[in-house]
C-alpha cells in the first residue's frame, strides 16, 4: 500500500512522480494484455485504454482550451486505474518490474498505431454523425 508524501514534498515533485507512475503504469498495462494470466475483461479494457494511452493523437486535441486537457487530466488516468486495479496482483507486479525495467532500457514509452486510427475512427464516426444529424 502506498504510504502518503511527506508534508515537506513540495507540490511539483508529487504531480510529477504521479505522472512518472501514470506513464509507468501505461506500460504496465501494455505487458499485462499479453500476460496468460490476466482475465480476459482486464485484457479487453487494457487493450483499449493502452491503444488510446500510447497513441501519438489526443481525442480531444490539446489546443481546445479546457477540453483539450480533459482527457489528459481526468479520462486517461481513470482508465488506468480502472484497469490496473482489473489486473491480479502477482501479474502487476511482474509486468510492473517488466515496465520499469524497458523504461530504463529505452527511455521512453513504446507509442502504438492502433492506437492512433482508432482515435481517427472516432473523429470520422463523429463527424459522420454530426453531418447526418445537420442534413437531415
Amino acid at each position: 500500500m502506498n504510504s502518503p508524501p511527506p508534508a515537506s514534498t513540495s507540490l511539483s515533485a508529487r504531480l510529477r512522480n504521479w505522472a512518472r507512475r501514470l506513464k509507468r503504469d501505461g506500460v504496465t498495462l501494455w505487458f499485462a494484455c499479453r500476460h496468460a494470466s490476466t482475465p480476459w475483461y482486464a485484457k479487453a479494457l487494457g487493450v483499449f485504454v493502452v491503444a488510446y494511452a500510447l497513441s501519438p493523437i489526443d481525442l480531444i486535441p490539446d489546443f481546445i482550451p479546457v477540453l483539450g486537457y480533459v482527457d489528459d487530466v481526468l479520462l486517461l488516468p481513470g482508465l488506468i486505474w480502472l484497469a490496473v486495479r482489473m489486473v491480479p496482483a502477482p501479474v502487476l507486479v511482474e509486468c510492473r518490474q517488466r515496465a520499469d525495467a524497458w523504461m530504463q532500457s529505452t527511455g521512453s514509452r513504446p507509442t502504438s498505431r492502433w492506437g492512433a486510427a482508432l482515435v481517427v475512427a472516432v473523429w470520422i464516426a463523429a463527424g459522420l454523425g454530426a453531418w447526418y444529424l445537420w442534413a437531415r
